[in-house]
């Protein structure tokens, strides 16, 4: 059974209903990440942070806002049963050992999804080729309006490629590349969208659950795409997450060498 919200996953996790007690798993290592990119011929600085937990050869994510977290807290951190990290600490923490936790008991390599392999090259040539993948998961008919919740640039251009209309809603950019307006209201996108896209960020913002149920009852598609926590996405896959672009660590933007995103339609997972 799909679980209603995050908290609704955490809580089966803790009670053993996905796997191995997390009790009985340690995270061997807990990082922290700090960095920035601009795309080639873009005027807008991405700027992003994420801890990361290891359990075993799985890794697990969680993107933040500036502030958010400490890097002391990943010595604090690394060695401690999972079950404790799962309870305790920052958001961020919590949402990052979940991730590893799911991706450790199924791997995505070991799943139905369908591998897409990010080909070699610089960051502009991997992100058009991830943000295409991810608009391919859409089903949509020129002039359906897509809210596009956490905006990537390319992504923008992808679902614009497909005849959509993106309806772009971000906490920190306020224009796109080509001029767009970039609202920071989520619920008046959500309203008006007939598909909805959303970083996996809302995995550890607070604002999926809220994402999830609005278009669980609306019956509008909603795709997303993770780095952060994708490996707790896909447990909602079919209940409410109609389709799951998941790319786990080593980020696409993190290598020049081919990489791989998974990626589940519902029905087909």
């Amino acid at each position: 059974m799909t679980p209603a919200t995050i908290g609704a996953l955490t809580a089966d996790v803790l009670d053993g209903r996905y796997g191995r007690p997390p009790a009985d798993l340690v995270a061997t290592s807990v990082f922290w990440v700090h960095h920035g990119t601009r795309l080639a011929g873009g005027t807008t600085t991405y700027r992003n942070q994420y801890v990361l937990v290891r359990v075993g050869a799985a890794f697990g994510a969680c993107a933040f806002e500036a502030g958010e977290v400490d890097p002391g807290i990943c010595a604090d951190a690394s060695g401690r049963p999972l079950d404790v990290l799962l309870r305790d600490g920052p958001a961020a923490l919590r949402t990052a050992a979940l991730d590893a936790y799911l991706a450790a008991e199924a791997p995505h390599r070991a799943s139905a999804a369908t591998p897409v392999v990010l080909p070699a090259g610089g960051p502009e040539v991997r992100a058009r080729a991830r943000d295409a993948a991810v608009a391919g998961l859409l089903d949509v008919t020129p002039g359906t309006r897509v809210a596009l919740i956490g905006v990537v640039n390319p992504l923008v251009a992808a679902i614009r490629d497909r005849g959509a209309e993106p309806v772009p809603c971000d906490l920190n950019l306020r224009v796109t590349q080509w001029g767009d307006l970039v609202t920071a209201v989520m619920s008046d996108v959500l309203e008006r969208a007939d598909a909805v896209v959303a970083t996996g960020m809302t995995l550890g913002n607070g604002t999926f659950d809220l994402i999830l149920a609005r278009c669980r009852e609306r019956a509008v598609p909603l795709v997303v795409y993770a780095q952060t926590g994708s490996a707790i996405a896909r447990a909602f896959v079919g209940g409410g997450v109609t389709a799951l672009s998941a790319e786990p660590f080593p980020f696409s933007q993190f290598s020049a060498d081919p990489t791989v995103l998974y990626l589940y339609r519902e029905g087909h997972s």
